[in-house]
């Protein structure tokens, strides 16, 4: 397990500002309006929130899907899938001190898109959270390929780093696997 490296407040106003921007420009491409978007039941924490079984080694976020139930059901027959975007501090941060070119706020924007493609994907059944290990590999390459579809209007040289960093997700199966 890596040493768990927490964002400190100055870079968590990044990561805040980062999250905002990606719900912005995430919700703008998918066209939902924000009283749809409150259908997609989910939530961003970073490392200080996360219990101990939400914290994994190298990557760099991680979904976890858990049911929610509505508090005046007495039957409990009214359930629904809750979303947590875990960030992973420590990744995300080991990432940035091995490459100099990523900065912190466009790193996050990635990430945090990419995540809320999957969440809007898994709303609207395009795509199974229990798929095969095979199939999560082509939904990583797609998600990868709208990211970058969704970020590349974003105007600022900044993002062309992480670009380049993901940039093998984008390129055909057969080169990543």
């Amino acid at each position: 397990m890596e040493e768990l490296i927490y964002f400190k407040d100055d870079e968590l106003d990044r990561v805040n500002d980062a999250v905002s921007v990606a719900e912005e420009l995430t919700f703008n491409s998918y066209k939902i309006s924000a009283s749809e978007w409150k259908r997609h039941r989910y939530d961003i924490k970073t490392l200080i929130d996360l219990k101990p079984e939400e914290i994994v080694s190298g990557p760099f976020a991680q979904i976890i899907r858990y049911e929610g139930r509505k508090t005046k059901d007495p039957l409990g027959l009214s359930h629904y899938d809750f979303y947590k975007i875990c960030l992973q501090d420590q990744s995300i941060l080991k990432a940035l001190a091995e490459n100099d070119k990523l900065e912190l706020f466009h790193f996050v924007l990635y990430i945090v898109t990419h995540e809320l493609i999957h969440i809007v994907r898994f709303g609207k059944f395009l795509q199974n959270f229990e798929a095969s290990d095979e199939e999560k590999v082509m939904e990583e390459s797609r998600v990868h390929k709208k990211t970058h579809e969704i970020l590349k209007n974003v105007t600022n040289v900044a993002i062309e780093p992480v670009f380049e960093f993901y940039r093998a997700w984008r390129e055909p199966l057969d080169k990543i696997v």
